[in-house]
């Protein structure tokens, strides 16, 4: 009885530790992205910026990232995607999104946010990976600041390459990389 007891108990232990698992792999999906200068791996946090990872996500899903370009790279700032094909026509992306910056995650190095217009609630698919801590795009008084929704888990070095690509003015559009930088694919990530 004493063997049937401890056993219950390990396996007990065992599902709640393999819920918690999940839980955790629930609450930080990883995202591969794959470019034409290497890949870099998001991981998103869904416990503090749940609508715009489920966002996010809707686009990973449907592959609406794939074939689009980083149209929009700033030395010592950031690099922006998401939004626009090779040729530098927009795609047109859902219904924007309510911005959710009240958890606390800023816009340092390495944090992957939501562009948006003037109006804080019009994020849709484009967003930005910091090159530097730019605290001044995090929420203050008079400043509604852009939504950070996760980090680079691995692959900054390739974001630090795009970061220095040579760009110049296309389409009506300043800071645009010379040489299209290809989002070629984007999906979920699974460790092996």
């Amino acid at each position: 009885m004493r063997m049937f007891a401890k056993t219950l108990a390990l396996a007990a232990l065992f599902l709640v530790l393999a819920a918690t698992s999940l839980r955790a792999a629930e609450d930080t999906p990883v995202v591969r992205m794959d470019t034409s200068l290497g890949t870099v791996l998001l991981a998103l946090d869904a416990k503090a910026a749940p609508a715009t990872v489920a966002n996010f996500l809707a686009y990973v899903d449907k592959g609406f990232f794939n074939g689009t370009i980083f149209h929009r790279v700033i030395p010592g700032f950031m690099v922006q995607g998401g939004g626009f094909e090779q040729s530098m026509l927009q795609k047109a992306g859902m219904p924007p999104i309510k911005l959710e910056t009240a958890a606390g995650l800023a816009n340092d190095r390495g944090a992957i946010a939501m562009a948006r217009t003037s109006d804080p609630d019009s994020a849709t698919c484009q967003f930005f990976i910091n090159v530097v801590d730019n605290a001044f795009l995090n929420p203050s008084p008079g400043n509604p600041g852009y939504a950070v929704f996760g980090k680079v888990l691995r692959g900054m070095d390739v974001v630090d390459a795009i970061a220095k690509v040579k760009t110049g003015t296309r389409g009506g559009m300043k800071d645009v990389p010379a040489t299209p930088v290809v989002i070629t694919r984007m999906s979920r990530y699974a460790a092996q």
